[in-house]
């Protein structure tokens, strides 16, 4: 099984000069559709890197033919906004439906500042969603009345719902698939430490540029194997890193 796991475009609050304006659901800004647009079409049409550094061996690089894209066969994003927004182009290149997984919504889930506590709020609600994104698959967790309702998450609930995902990753490995998981970058953090068996600690943290790519494979029986990449910006010119 190939992983890729791709943290979502540039939001409102990443933006943010003051982090106190921040807002319970942030949509892309405008530099975080174009960082989107980049990352699909350099997951439909890049130059596959692995695949000539697996062949490079065996043909001359004047003989070797690219290989473009990389063939996800499975697109997973969360059910908070800027990353739904994020998985629809790649979706669109991919040719495939963006499917909903709920846990692999960002740390704290979908809260507000309000009278300085923090409050949960619901998200959007599966109208709302399937009006903006008419294609995407969503499990029976989104309501009419949206799908969070856990108000604010601590760092211990986090790292469960990663190493759950972790565990029903490798469990699929059997079927191997090429997985594109459009996620967030504590989340995505948290979930690489499921993944590596380290133990839950600020002390180390990876850092994830918006619509960085991580790739990592595993044999069918579920062991990870090999690193592949960590934070590839490659698809992303200096004017949109961010």
């Amino acid at each position: 099984m190939e992983l890729y796991l791709i943290r979502h475009g540039q939001s409102y609050n990443n933006a943010l000069p003051d982090q106190t304006q921040r807002v319970a659901e942030p949509p892309l800004t405008a530099l975080g559709l174009r960082q989107a647009a980049a990352v699909a079409e350099y997951l439909a049409t890049g130059i596959n890197r692995e695949f000539i550094v697996r062949n490079i061996n065996a043909v001359e690089m004047t003989q070797l033919t690219y290989q473009k894209g990389y063939g996800i066969t499975k697109l997973y994003c969360s059910a908070m906004y800027r990353a739904m927004q994020t998985a629809q182009p790649i979706g669109q290149a991919l040719g495939l439906n963006p499917e909903i997984w709920l846990d692999i919504h960002e740390y704290g889930g979908i809260h507000s500042t309000i009278d300085g506590e923090e409050v949960g709020q619901p998200g959007k609600s599966r109208a709302e969603i399937l009006a903006e994104f008419p294609n995407y698959i969503l499990p029976d967790g989104v309501t009419d009345k949206g799908w969070w309702f856990g108000g604010h998450e601590d760092w211990p609930l986090c790292h469960a719902r990663a190493i759950r995902t972790a565990r029903a990753l490798k469990e699929r490995a059997h079927l191997k698939e090429k997985i594109g998981l459009v996620a967030h970058g504590g989340f995505i953090d948290v979930l690489l430490k499921a993944l590596f068996n380290q133990l839950p600690s600020m002390n180390l943290f990876y850092h994830l540029y918006n619509t960085s790519i991580t790739r990592l494979d595993f044999d069918p029986e579920g062991r990870f194997i090999e690193v592949i990449c960590l934070n590839r910006i490659h698809h992303l010119p200096p004017e949109l890193i961010s």
